[in-house]
């Protein structure tokens, strides 16, 4: 096996002039550096990520930790945080909590351990002790999506409140006005935060948010279909099922199917979280918006900023309404 030695004597220089090339120190001379690249090449050296990782304290290494890698807003997530991680010269191990937090604390705990350089995390809950505990301790860490409210740590997120006010804006001028909301865990942040909105949204227009339109899901499908039909099973059945994520809509649309309804002439769908097949259902789903390649680009950038002790701030950015057919739209009204 080709060591550093072998390059050193293929070059003419010291293994600590090596050693200061392959970390790319700045006091070695262009001339010098030049060789000692030209012997890394001829000899296919590849150095111990180990070895030096022990000696630099750095494994070049990110973990990030998502809520349900099936989740199409989720594996996009994933996609984007990888491909900005390598091209900054960073590999990625992701672990998929599957919305469980005990799963969650299994692989923040698991990376830990892999002396990762810091944690990406969107939380499944906000009562992990071992997360507060690994950010009250200084590990580099982002929070993406979702947060832990408290926890000092910087976190890059959509704020989807315009986008759902725009989306009950565009619904009342459609004529709905019983409009009801298949809501995520109040555990997270996300949860919370787009049942609050929606009936902010409401209250603008007059319209309230009785309990019974408020169905509690979990971010899958099942629980998308369960809510709907207790929503279909209503006296007064709402004229909107709101779904505040694409898995549950879908669940939602099955159920809407099952029964033999017809979207949107008998119910209107709509979505938080577009995904790229809403616009192949029929009818094509109205959905908010995240801007998720953005969002994954944006917190792997921060968390190295933390990782090479620079200061990071938080970022919001906005999603947006992309309006379809399935609440009754005509084609003129749609983007």
């Amino acid at each position: 096996m080709v060591g550093i030695k072998d390059v050193a004597s293929l070059a003419g220089v010291s293994v600590a002039t090596v050693s200061r090339v392959l970390n790319q120190h700045p006091a070695v001379r262009a001339e010098t550096r030049a060789r000692v690249l030209t012997a890394v090449d001829r000899l296919a050296y590849r150095p111990n990520a180990v070895a030096r990782s022990l000696r630099t304290h750095q494994t070049r290494t990110l973990g990030l930790v998502i809520s349900d890698v099936l989740n199409p807003f989720f594996t996009e997530l994933a996609r984007s945080v990888e491909d900005e991680a390598r091209a900054l010269g960073y590999s990625v191990i992701i672990g998929n909590a599957d919305e469980q937090p005990e799963l969650q604390d299994h692989h923040v705990r698991t990376l830990l351990d892999r002396r990762i350089d810091g944690l990406l995390v969107s939380p499944t809950d906000g009562g992990s002790p071992l997360m507060l505990g690994a950010a009250r301790t200084g590990t580099p860490m982002v929070f993406v999506d979702r947060w832990i409210p408290g926890v000092d740590v910087p976190v890059v997120r959509a704020d989807g409140r315009d986008a759902i006010r725009d989306l009950v804006a565009h619904l009342h001028a459609l004529g709905h006005r019983r409009l009801a909301i298949i809501n995520g865990p109040a555990a997270t942040t996300t949860g919370s935060e787009r049942v609050e909105a929606f009936r902010d949204a409401l209250h603008a227009y007059g319209l309230s948010l009785p309990a019974e339109y408020v169905g509690q899901g979990d971010f899958q499908a099942d629980s998308g279909r369960k809510a709907t039909g207790r929503f279909l099973d209503l006296p007064r059945p709402p004229d909107v099922v709101f779904a505040a994520d694409n898995l549950m809509a879908l669940g939602a649309m099955d159920e809407m199917y099952a029964r033999g309804l017809r979207v949107p002439e008998d119910v209107a769908l709509a979505a938080f979280d577009d995904i790229p097949w809403f616009v192949h259902t029929d009818p094509p789903i109205t959905a908010i918006a995240q801007p998720t390649g953005e969002l994954g680009r944006t917190a792997v950038r921060a968390l190295i900023d933390v990782v090479e002790g620079r200061t990071a701030a938080s970022v919001t950015l906005s999603a947006r309404l992309v309006a379809r057919r399935s609440c009754g739209e005509r084609r003129e009204q749609t983007s």
